[in-house]
């Protein structure tokens, strides 16, 4: 019988590894969750939220929410950049038999959040990884853009330093490819001017709040972006995607 059709219990069960010793090793998750919309979550995410024994998520508060909203009650452990000392101890859980998730405040976990480490360490020490499809906010934008995306380029955060984003802007000038970045909503504008004095006419799509009741997606080159956003409050998560207008070759 394909995969796809074991219900999920069995293959979690298939999942589990035997050492040795013929003892249950856990598998760990890696889930995905909605970057807004409650309802973008998936059916195998859910069941997967549901049957691990633990949680380790960016924020414990943001996860409980998602989890009470869908009535599942799970042991939460903190896990970010400055809790990475506990790699040890779900290592150690794993290696009990019992499996867990690693879920980040929105989207696909590892992108722009802590997780790597325990990827690694988990395949280092014979314990399965699973990755689960779902959304992402590089996806969505990209999409979003209406840019060419055979081939792009994942940034993170724009550099806070002048220096360091004009280098970026140098060293993705002639790739041809579409760049995706995340920028705080108090910076956007500083970040726009910054366009402007490289390029005036980069093409830039602003995604913002995206699949969130006040979405806002905004296209134009860099010089109308930075007058339209001048005077206003922006709020809320942004994701931008830029290219140069004379890198049209993205085959």
């Amino acid at each position: 019988m394909p995969k796809s059709f074991i219900p999920l219990k069995e293959m979690l069960k298939i999942s589990c590894m035997e050492d040795a010793n013929s003892k249950k090793i856990g598998t760990l998750f890696i889930v995905p969750t909605p970057i807004g919309n409650m309802k973008d979550i998936t059916l195998r995410s859910l069941e997967t939220l549901e049957y691990v024994d633990w949680i380790a998520c960016e924020d414990t508060r943001r996860t409980l929410k998602l989890l009470n909203a869908f009535n599942i009650k799970k042991k939460l452990f903190s896990y970010h950049e400055h809790t990475l000392y506990k790699n040890g101890q779900l290592i150690e859980k794993l290696k009990e038999g019992f499996s867990g998730a690693l879920v980040s405040d929105a989207g696909m976990p590892v992108i722009a959040d802590s997780g790597v480490e325990l990827i690694r360490d988990c395949r280092n020490e014979g314990i399965s990884v699973e990755v689960l499809p779902g959304a992402s906010a590089v996806m969505t934008a990209l999409v979003n853009s209406g840019f060419p995306v055979q081939n792009f380029i994942y940034v993170n955060f724009f550099p806070r330093k002048k220096g360091k984003f004009i280098q970026l802007l140098e060293k993705t000038k002639n790739t041809g490819y579409s760049v995706c970045a995340f920028e705080s909503p108090h910076r956007i504008v500083k970040t726009l001017s910054w366009f402007v004095e490289f390029d005036s006419t980069i093409e830039i799509c602003i995604c913002r709040e995206m699949t969130k009741m006040h979405e806002e997606i905004v296209w134009g080159k860099a010089s109308e972006l930075y007058e339209k956003f001048l005077d206003r409050d922006v709020k809320g998560e942004i994701s931008l995607v830029y290219r140069f207008i004379a890198g049209e070759n993205n085959e």
